[in-house]
C-alpha cells in the first residue's frame, strides 16, 4: 500500500482525524495542543490523531495529498477542514460543535 493509499485510508476510516505533531495526550507542538484544546471543547469524543513525527512517509505526503502545507490538519468524513487557525476560527463561531455534533449522531 503506497503512503498516499494509507492516508486515504485513515481519512476514511474516522470520521473526525487530526494529523498532528505528537498524541492528543501529549501533542508535540502548540498549534496541536491548541487544535485537540478546540475540538476537545467543542465535544469531540471519537477523535482519531496521526502522530507525523512518527512516520516520516506521511509527513513528507500529506501535505501533497491535502494541498495544505502546515501540521495539524482536520479531517472530518474524509474532507479537510484546514489547520489550526481554521479550527479556532470555526469552534469560536460554534461550527466546529455543530460538525462534530452531526458527526457524532450519524
Amino acid at each position: 500500500m503506497s503512503v498516499i493509499e494509507r492516508i486515504q485510508t485513515e481519512v476514511e476510516s474516522h470520521p473526525i482525524v487530526l494529523f498532528m505533531k505528537g498524541t492528543a495526550q501529549f501533542p508535540m507542538c502548540g498549534f496541536s495542543s491548541r487544535a485537540v484544546q478546540a475540538l476537545k471543547a467543542a465535544g469531540a469524543t471519537s477523535l482519531h490523531t496521526v502522530n507525523v513525527l512518527e512516520d516520516p512517509e506521511i509527513r513528507a505526503n500529506l501535505p501533497r495529498y491535502s494541498n495544505w502545507p502546515t501540521f495539524p490538519q482536520l479531517f472530518i468524513h474524509g474532507e479537510l477542514i484546514g489547520g489550526c487557525d481554521i479550527t479556532l476560527e470555526l469552534y469560536e463561531s460554534g461550527e466546529l460543535a455543530r460538525m462534530i455534533s452531526e458527526t457524532q449522531s450519524q
